[in-house]
């Protein structure tokens, strides 16, 4: 059962909250390994989104002075507090703000994999970019590393699936020479 009121029972829902990082994870990994990329990166963005979300529930004493307020989220309810709807949403507005304050306490890594998050999302809507306009990420193989990265915390947890797949990919490129013919070296 997946508890939809974070304010009703915080502990039940970081536990759910962490069921779904890995069932987002598993499922970026099936979609790398089948070659769709940018699904790949929506489903890792998702995966850090609600790992993010368990760590802010985890915390949620240390960030409701950040979010003070209590709103009414539809009308004839009762009030909730701002601290819990950024937990329940971690809105990709301020997941920057949610990590820069969790890895006070979770370590710098939260804020690391966070942009690396926000990198994917932004892949996910508009592909690769070699211009560096829309994205930082210039391309697939780039794209498919830092999903890599990005659910590395979680490898113990996916076992075998980010072993091959991961692992595969590692070798993949210490195979591959680091410029293409006619192309400089740095």
């Amino acid at each position: 059962m997946f508890p939809t009121k974070t304010w009703k029972d915080i502990e039940s829902y970081r536990q759910a909250r962490l069921r779904e990082a890995l069932v987002e994870a598993r499922l970026s990994l099936e979609f790398l390994e089948d070659g769709l990329v940018r699904n790949a990166a929506g489903k890792a963005f998702q995966a850090w989104k609600a790992y993010l979300g368990a760590l802010a529930a985890e915390h949620r004493d240390k960030l409701k002075p950040i979010y003070p307020g209590s709103r009414k989220i539809r009308a004839g309810e009762e009030e909730v507090e701002d601290v819990d709807v950024v937990i329940a949403l971690a809105p990709t507005s301020v997941m920057f703000k949610i990590a820069a304050e969790l890895a006070k306490f979770a370590g710098v890594e939260v804020v690391k994999n966070t942009a690396i998050a926000l990198q994917l999302h932004r892949y996910q809507y508009n592909g690769p970019d070699p211009e560096g306009l829309l994205t930082d990420i210039p391309d697939d193989k780039t794209a498919a590393h830092l999903i890599c990265a990005l659910l590395q915390p979680f490898s113990e947890h996916l076992g075998e699936l980010y072993d091959n797949v991961c692992g595969t990919l590692k070798r993949q490129t210490a195979t591959t020479p680091s410029t293409t013919p006619g192309q400089k070296s740095l």
